[in-house]
């Protein structure tokens, strides 16, 4: 009976240690293959890089095809003769170190020609209070492409500048947008920086492209009658929203000598644009100004840049946010504007934040603790009577219907 029990358990156990064996060879060939998986998508994501790059940025046009099918073809000859996994996945990223290293020494120029609104770069000089912008840019917009621009020189006081307004276009997806900063001064006036492509005749902006070494930055420094009504009154498929921040004046004027040095930067050495490390809203987070900004995803992903701002505290209305983005929605009001010279009082009239009093306005602390914004269920702060009466009386706007279907998910 003793011998039956024994032989019983040791059955037992030899049949444990079979199925935790059998486990371990099945997690072996799982990582086995997951790593030869791995290999192969790096491998032919490097490539696939490598054939856009050769495709895009050989300075010899004739050749660009020729050398990229030459390379495919290449490629596929090592993955023939080699065998082995990592022999192949070794030589797809010598040949990408090859590429990538000649891709990396291909330097910008500030040759023309370029398109005549971007023809000129600005620059500035500055001499103790007074900032001298030169190539401040003033289009007359007949239509999209048709249009005559001013370089006009305009002074600008820093003692001047109250505060930073920020504009975000929509032109296709919600999650990337184009950021324009704008510095409100004491006398109505507004100074808009832009950062944009450099286009030359007959390119336009292409999403693949921006990826290589296609464009190169611009800082357009403008009025808003220029870079605002262009895109909400004659570009087709564009949606803009204003927001005013809530930056102290003195945060506002360290921030306008960021994008003065940045301005002058491109203008004595240009450089490239990039669709994710170099952009319109990138650049301004390299800022020494704004490198207290702890970094979000929603830098890189810009059409959420404004919501995350508001979580930030840094966005003026006390709205709840679904309603304050409404609100922002500035096409209508911009083309019923057009190209009235009050144009810049007639796009924020009304809109949540301004005109607020100093006292009701939160203000920004760049290198203190973040304000956490109100919940969706906090009562509005009292407001003043003036400005609660402004807001009962105004017509809400609404973006497009896209746009309110995205809110409702936010």
């Amino acid at each position: 009976m003793r011998g039956w029990r024994e032989t019983r358990l040791l059955g037992e156990e030899s049949a444990g240690q079979f199925g935790a064996s059998a486990r371990a060879h099945r997690s072996r060939r799982w990582l086995a293959f997951s790593g030869r998986a791995a290999a192969y998508l790096v491998a032919t994501l490097v490539t696939l890089w490598d054939l856009l790059a050769l495709h895009f940025d050989l300075p010899i046009a004739k050749l660009r095809d020729f050398a990229a099918v030459a390379y495919f073809l290449g490629v596929v000859a090592v993955c023939i003769c080699v065998r082995r996994a990592w022999r192949r996945l070794l030589v797809c990223l010598l040949c990408f170190g090859g590429v990538l290293a000649w891709w990396l020494q291909i330097k910008p120029s500030d040759q023309g020609p370029w398109q005549p609104d971007v023809s000129q770069t600005a620059w500035a000089s500055v001499q103790g209070n007074l900032v001298t912008i030169h190539n401040f840019r003033r289009c007359d917009y007949r239509t999209e492409s048709d249009y005559t621009c001013q370089w006009l020189t305009v002074p600008v006081e820093l003692d001047q500048i109250q505060g930073v307004d920020l504009f975000m276009d929509y032109w296709d997806s919600l999650w990337i947008a184009h950021t324009i900063l704008s510095f409100d001064l004491e006398d109505g006036r507004h100074v808009a920086f832009s950062i944009e492509t450099r286009k030359r005749p007959g390119q336009s902006y292409s999403a693949i492209r921006g990826f290589f070494r296609q464009y190169t930055l611009i800082s357009v420094v403008s009025d808003e009658r220029d870079v605002v009504r262009l895109r909400t009154n004659y570009r087709q498929h564009e949606d803009l929203y204003l927001y005013h921040t809530t930056s102290t004046p003195a945060f506002a004027r360290d921030l306008f000598m960021n994008y003065i040095a940045f301005t002058n930067d491109l203008h004595n050495k240009p450089q490239w644009y990039n669709a994710i490390t170099h952009n319109c809203t990138t650049e301004i987070y390299t800022f020494s100004t704004m490198k207290s900004q702890r970094w979000d995803w929603r830098i890189l992903l810009n059409g959420k840049a404004d919501k995350m701002e508001y979580d930030r505290g840094q966005l003026a209305g006390n709205l709840p946010w679904p309603e304050l983005k409404r609100r922002a929605y500035i096409n209508p009001a911009a083309r019923a504007a057009d190209n009235d010279p009050d144009f810049s009082a007639l796009i924020r009239k009304g809109r949540p934040g301004f005109g607020t009093p100093q006292a009701e306005r939160r203000r920004f602390r760049p290198r203190g603790r973040l304000q956490r914004k109100p919940s969706l269920g906090t009562p509005l702060p009292l407001m003043d009577e003036l400005y609660t009466k402004e807001l009962a009386g105004m017509e809400l706007m609404t973006g497009p219907d896209y746009l309110a279907k995205d809110l409702i998910r936010a």
